[in-house]
């Protein structure tokens, strides 16, 4: 099994190769948060690239990364990337919109169902409630349509 460190080592050295084919030479950042490799790209002009849309090429680089730390069976093999700080933006975006879906809630005290998200979001939803003890939620549907209800707790 490949340690902790070499790990990381290998999830920014392969990410940085995969991007180098895009003709992106550049230097990924690295950190751990909770057994999560954290790699952090930084802006250019290939962001709206990388990111795709609604994220959906940065998920696929995370999969492809993590895919190449199992079949080495690294000990770390959960993987975080961010381009130009795009899901950091995305989670401050959705806690201020949970303000507003919580009035919502609190006003008109029937569930309010979200639309659909991806895992993500939906982490950021439910530990955004964290700060809110009157309003819980949980999540319904499968797969592409899995969104989250938000209900009054009287």
């Amino acid at each position: 099994m490949i340690d902790r460190d070499k790990s990381i080592e290998m999830a920014q050295k392969f990410l940085e190769d995969v991007l180098s084919f895009f003709g992106l030479n550049t230097v990924v950042h690295s950190s751990v948060d909770e057994d999560v490799i954290e790699l952090s790209v930084p802006s250019t002009h290939l962001n709206g690239f990388l990111i795709g849309q609604h994220g959906e090429t940065l998920r696929a680089l995370q999969a492809l990364v993590s895919t190449m730390l199992k079949s080495s069976v690294a000990e770390l093999n959960r993987v975080n990337i961010d381009v130009a700080d795009y899901k950091k933006q995305r989670a401050d975006n959705l806690r201020d919109q949970l303000a507003d879906w919580v009035k919502t809630v609190r006003d008109k005290k029937e569930p309010l169902a979200l639309k659909p998200m991806n895992s993500a979001d939906r982490r950021t939803i439910h530990k955004g409630l964290e700060d809110y003890s009157d309003v819980t939620s949980h999540s319904e549907g499968e797969a592409r349509d899995r969104h989250i209800v938000l209900e009054f707790q009287s």
